[in-house]
């Protein structure tokens, strides 16, 4: 017989303890929802109830409603149940007869949190985290959160709360009024009994929370801060209707009161769950926790070992990077160069980017000295000899990486793990000289390394799954998202990205699309920035050489990008030097627009044998976002059935994380498939009797349009390595 998702017992004291029993958090599914009704219901019947206290089991509280039951929801879940559902919320567990304390214990999340505050009073344990994340996955709160909540803790903390889903801590929460009192989690359920066993006796307030006004202020009071709020998250929440929905909800309760307003609000956030923007995010967020699954590999049983020393090979902007992504996260490290000067260099870039962190709040001043002391400077491989991981950092040279990897397996232990941050070579053949090639692997950082939260993890065929289930975990360590990736050309993000800044080329200079507007149409769809102005970022020479890589690997479909070489014979290396795509005034990063740009693009169409004077093809924000988009998404189709990465949704994530793709999209196949396989297949053909090789529409996409189906489900068809 299954175990009831809700309890009701009923001491000798007279208080009812409903319990919340759905492992892992205790979520709310329909079976909860019910049984924390029915049993309210009874409560209130019961002549030997005198109060009652809602907890959840096994030392948790409620993480919230059940969020694949949403994500498979397609149409608008306003159904007759619904007017009665807030109803007995309202009326039953809020306005019943009997007072309920919730007693709260490590998080009140979401609807969780909402059941607590439909209570009278809330106590909790000191560990408690308590907040309402609804926002983050699409929607609004839909059990009265946005009526409560404010009432609570007042109109803009509230706001802040939800908008940027921040999240309290229990003295936090008490502090602003949302939490009763604070009390050792041995404690909780006693105290709690004797504080709804005071609301009844009257020795403390029942405060219902819809109809308390004290934390409101005045109307006028209260719509001048959602309007400064609606200001201040304007360019935050571009593109997406949830958080307007949510201000336009806590403004109608300031208007018309709280309670005639939590119909609309379950009205609201219903609608929203059927949202484009709903089910990217929802996609997006399971993703997330797939993505650290790896077949034949974390199903095995295999504990991680803990990686306590490590060494990088290189202190240039790289090494440096990921030196000091290893000390933040208290990792001691050894940083190598060939010579004293370079190694000064590299530390003193880990002592800019550390002092870079002090300023934007992420570390105080205090832990600076402590945490720049982890760092160790050397010039010689014999100083490797306790470290557990070795990252190689140096340029893209395959003799230097063997001669290398060489020196590692002389000088380090034997159960040492050997990795590369290549971005983009075969691993297979920097490992290739060596005889320990178990322990070889790639870890591809992203730049800024210590910031971007994605690292690729490139392994063979030869890879032990120890060494793949320690690096999943020392990601984890190292507060970084780690996919998986096995090893092709390009490995996944790179490979799937440099479509995307062909084709922007290829706007640019063949179709007299100006960069700056091709960059605004990127930026408005919702990347942090346009393909050019992120050329200035990374650096003109990094574009240059990237270009030639690809022409070598793909050289029957990729378009030789002379826009790239002409800036780096110019010295237009992007921001560094003040000037590439964009103008930069000394000291200052903002981007400028760069008048001479269109001379040096009259240059590079010469060369090319297309004239130095041209009309701008006429073509729609619209067309132009799909020219640049589409080919990255049949790249990605193609990094699917080659089998690059083990499911399309690693996919998406691994472009939201690595690239910008915007998260509210879920990412590059998922927003594919919303687009459809058969446009998408439609404009790429047309584009490619009209331009070309490189728009060709790769096989899996075309079996996806012919069937109709989703490019998510393309299977790897390709076990062919580099």
């Amino acid at each position: 017989m299954a175990r009831p998702a809700v309890t009701m017992e009923v001491g000798d004291d007279g208080v009812a303890i409903i319990t919340i029993d759905n492992p892992p958090v205790n979520s709310i599914s329909d079976e909860v929802m019910q049984g924390v009704t029915s049993s309210f219901k009874a409560a209130h019947l019961r002549e030997d109830v005198k109060a009652i206290v809602l907890t959840g089991a096994n030392g948790k509280f409620c993480g919230g409603g059940e969020i694949r039951n949403m994500q498979a929801r397609k149409t608008v879940a306003v159904s007759e149940s619904m007017p009665s559902t807030v109803t007995l919320v309202n009326d039953l567990m809020e306005g019943g007869p009997k007072p309920a304390v919730a007693a709260i214990d490590s998080f009140a999340l979401g609807g969780g949190l909402e059941y607590a505050m439909i209570c009278h009073a809330r106590l909790a344990t000191p560990k408690t985290k308590l907040g309402l994340p609804e926002l983050q996955l699409g929607i609004i709160p839909g059990l009265g959160g946005t009526q409560r909540l404010p009432r609570l803790v007042g109109v803009g903390k509230a706001i802040d709360m939800m908008l940027t889903v921040k999240f309290l801590s229990a003295m936090d929460a008490h502090k602003s009024g949302l939490v009763d009192a604070v009390v050792p989690a041995e404690h909780l359920i006693l105290e709690s009994r004797k504080w709804a066993l005071d609301i009844a006796n009257g020795r403390k307030p029942w405060r219902r929370s819809l109809e308390l006004s004290d934390k409101l202020g005045s109307v006028e009071e209260c719509l001048k801060i959602i309007n400064d709020k609606r200001v201040q998250h304007k360019k935050l929440f571009k593109n997406v209707p949830h958080p307007s929905a949510c201000l336009d909800v806590v403004e109608q309760g300031i208007l018309h009161g709280g309670c005639a307003t939590t119909f609309h609000e379950a009205k609201v956030c219903a609608e929203l769950q059927v949202s484009p923007t709903a089910k990217g995010l929802m996609h997006a967020f399971f993703s997330e926790r797939s993505i650290l699954k790896v077949p034949g590999v974390t199903d095995q049983g295999l504990k991680p070992r803990r990686i306590r020393r490590a060494a990088i090979v290189g202190g240039g902007m790289m090494g440096s990077g990921i030196a000091t992504n290893m000390i933040l996260q208290q990792i001691p490290v050894l940083l190598k160069e060939t010579d004293i000067d370079s190694l000064n260099r590299g530390i003193e870039l880990i002592k800019a980017n550390i002092q870079s962190q002090a300023k934007r709040g992420l570390l105080s001043q205090e832990k600076i000295p402590s945490t720049l002391a982890l760092v160790k400077g050397t010039l010689d491989y014999k100083d490797f000899g306790d470290v557990d991981i070795v990252i190689e950092a140096v340029y893209e040279s395959l003799p230097l990486k063997q001669q290398i990897f060489q020196d590692l397996e002389r000088y380090c232990k034997a159960d040492c793990i050997l990795a590369s941050n290549t971005s983009n070579m075969d691993l297979n053949k920097v490992g290739a000289k060596i005889s320990c090639q178990n322990r070889v692997i790639g870890t591809h950082f992203f730049c800024p390394a210590h910031i971007m939260p994605l690292v690729e993890l490139v392994r063979t065929e030869k890879t032990s799954p120890q060494v793949q289930v320690d690096l999943i975990n020392f990601g984890k360590v190292l507060k970084k998202i780690p996919l998986m990736v096995n090893n092709f050309h390009g490995f996944a993000i790179n490979r799937i990205f440099f479509p995307y800044g062909m084709s922007s080329h290829f706007l640019a200079i063949n179709l007299g699309v100006h960069p700056y507007r091709i960059d605004t149409i990127l930026k408005n769809f919702g990347m942090p920035m346009g393909h050019f102005r992120m050329m200035d970022l990374t650096g003109i020479q990094i574009g240059a050489a990237t270009d030639k890589y690809w022409r070598d690997v793909f050289p029957h479909r990729v378009r030789k990008r002379d826009f790239n070489d002409r800036l780096k014979e110019l010295n237009r290396l992007g921001e560094k030097t003040g000037k590439g795509y964009y103008n930069y005034k000394s000291g200052s990063r903002k981007e400028e627009p760069a008048p001479e740009l269109l001379e040096i693009m009259a240059e590079v169409r010469q060369r090319l044998g297309l004239g130095t004077s041209w009309k701008e093809v006429p073509l729609t924000d619209e067309e132009v976002l799909e020219m640049v988009l589409f080919p990255t998404v049949n790249e990605a189709c193609r990094v699917l059935e080659e089998g690059v990465v083990l499911r399309a949704s690693d996919l998406d994530l691994a472009t939201i994380l690595g690239m910008g793709f915007p998260r509210y999209r879920g990412g590059i196949i998922f927003w594919g498939d919303y687009i459809g396989s058969s446009h998408i297949h439609s404009q790429l053909s047309k584009w490619s009797t009209l331009y070309g090789e490189f728009y060709k529409p790769c096989l899996s996409l075309q079996r996806a349009a012919a069937t109709n189906s989703k490019m998510a489900n393309i299977v790897k068809v390709s076990q062919a390595r580099l």
